[in-house]
């Protein structure tokens, strides 16, 4: 992560100008509030949303995180004005200043926690990092997706390295190429939205997503999504190796020790993250 865990440490003492963030029974929401820019990020935002990333990445106590929006658009990409200099207007924030640039793709493959996308709007260019790099993505069906960077003169470059792993090559491309808007169905055809609901059913989908999410152990979660990103720099002969390592590592946690009494005496399990 971008952020140290000492960096962190102080995380509930800080003020947030362009996310809310809310802590409550093992799931951190995080919420984009920047609706009149629609919810467009700039470094500020950026280096708020990784900050509230790395707190969930480094907290035992978070297992889950939900991020949401505020406003009639869940996320219109990178606030291109700003990024140039053009908008310099700014809201009082304490988050510190991360050691580089934030690249959001590397902030979500290191959080190591599921990650839930929240999506009640529409999402386009740099959103789709966002959303790309969440676990699940529930999305309302009147919301649209599209990737229109072609027609500025620019091409979106990092999106690519989030949204390969999710589709095929083909898809990856024409997206890329064509600027082509989808509809939530559309996206979910190619792996990019995980379930499409009913603005009605939104909240509850996802109240129940979380639900099943945390019945789980979050220590093997977090060791597994670990796994999951880290295996992809391994060589193939060394996979099954690594592999293994993180399943002895698993099974010296408490929540291992706790999965398996549970088992053995056919309750249910008190799981406490470590």
């Amino acid at each position: 992560m971008l952020y140290t865990q000492e960096q962190i440490s102080n995380f509930s003492e800080q003020s947030f100008a362009y996310v809310i963030v809310e802590e409550k029974e093992n799931v951190l929401t995080i919420t984009l509030n920047r609706p009149d820019k629609r919810n467009a990020f700039h470094m500020p935002l950026a280096n708020e949303l990784a900050y509230a990333l790395a707190y969930a990445h480094y907290t035992n106590a978070v297992w889950c995180v939900v991020l949401k929006a505020n406003g009639p658009t869940f996320c219109a990409g990178a606030d291109l004005k700003a990024f140039a200099g053009d908008d310099t207007t700014e809201k009082p924030s304490t988050i510190p200043m991360p050691k580089d640039m934030v690249k959001l793709g590397d902030e979500f493959n290191g959080l190591h926690k599921p990650c839930i996308a929240q999506v009640h709007a529409d999402v386009y260019a740099g959103g789709f990092l966002m959303i790309g790099g969440a676990t699940h993505v529930v999305a309302v069906d009147s919301a649209k997706f599209g990737l229109p960077e072609v027609k500025r003169g620019i091409f979106p470059f990092q999106v690519m390295a989030t949204l390969e792993p999710l589709m095929s090559a083909r898809q990856l491309l024409d997206l890329c190429l064509r600027a082509k808007t989808l509809s939530a169905q559309e996206a979910k055809e190619i792996g990019l939205v995980s379930e499409v609901v009913t603005a009605e059913n939104l909240e509850t989908t996802v109240k129940q997503l979380v639900a099943d999410i945390k019945e789980q152990s979050p220590t093997a979660v977090r060791l597994g999504l670990k796994a999951f990103q880290e295996m992809k720099s391994k060589a193939a002969e060394d996979k099954h190796k690594y592999l293994h390592a993180m399943l002895m590592q698993c099974l010296q946690s408490k929540d291992a020790a706790e999965g398996l009494a549970a088992f053995k005496e056919k309750r249910k399990a008190n799981w406490t993250g470590n």
